[in-house]
C-alpha cells in the first residue's frame, strides 16, 4: 500500500512554474531591436563631434550600422521566423544582433539573456543558425585556402614577415583565455 502510494506520487507531473522567466515578460516593453535603434539615435546627435559618430553601434556590436544592414539584407530572409498563435517571432535584426554580440565579445548566453530579453534557450537555437546563414551568405566574399599547398603558404607568410612558425591564422580584437602548459615559465601570458 505505501509502495504503491510511492509510486503514484512519483508518476504526477510536475506543473510548470511558468511558461516565461518573469524577468524576460516585459520583453515588448525594452526589445533588442529598441536597443538597436538607440544606438544608432546616440550615434547621429554625435555627428557633429571629434571622434567618429559611429562609436557606440560599433563598439557594441564591432561593426558600423550601415555594414548591420548590409548584413542583415543578405541573411535576413534565411533567418527570419514566422509568428505563431501562442508568440511572436524574434525579428531577424535581432536575431543577427545577438549573434553578432555573442561573436564580438564571448559573453555567455546567460548574460546575452538579459542584455536582448530573449531566453538562453532560444539564443542557444538562434546562434547556431544565425552563424550558419553568414556562412553561407559570406562564402563568396570570404576565401579560405582549398588544399594544402595554400595553408603551407599562409603558414610561410607568417613565418617570414612576423616570425611566428606554424600559424595560419589571426584573429583580432577577441580575448580568449588560454591555459598555459606545465612548467612554461613566462612564455604565456
Amino acid at each position: 500500500m505505501i509502495v504503491s502510494e510511492c509510486v503514484v506520487k512519483k508518476r504526477t507531473k510536475l506543473k510548470r512554474r511558468f511558461w516565461i522567466r518573469p524577468s524576460l515578460r516585459n520583453r515588448n516593453k525594452y526589445r533588442g531591436s529598441d536597443l538597436i535603434k538607440e544606438l544608432i539615435l546616440d550615434d547621429a546627435d554625435n555627428i557633429n563631434l571629434e571622434y567618429r559618430s559611429d562609436v557606440g553601434f560599433t563598439n557594441f556590436f564591432r561593426m558600423t550600422s550601415s555594414d548591420f544592414e548590409d548584413l542583415l539584407n543578405m541573411i535576413g530572409p534565411k533567418i527570419t521566423k514566422n509568428d505563431t498563435k501562442f508568440r511572436q517571432a524574434i525579428p531577424a535584426s535581432e536575431r543577427q544582433a545577438v549573434t553578432l554580440r555573442f561573436l564580438a565579445t564571448g559573453d555567455s548566453y546567460h548574460s546575452l539573456m538579459y542584455t536582448f530579453k530573449i531566453s538562453k534557450q532560444v539564443i542557444s537555437r538562434t546562434v547556431p543558425d544565425v552563424c550558419e546563414a553568414l556562412i553561407h551568405s559570406l562564402r563568396d566574399y570570404v576565401k579560405m585556402p582549398q588544399n594544402e599547398r595554400d595553408w603551407e603558404i599562409i603558414a610561410r607568410e607568417f613565418q617570414d614577415k612576423w616570425n611566428f612558425p606554424h600559424c595560419v591564422g589571426a584573429m583580432d580584437g577577441k580575448h580568449i583565455t588560454l591555459q598555459a602548459p606545465l612548467n612554461s615559465g613566462s612564455d604565456f601570458f
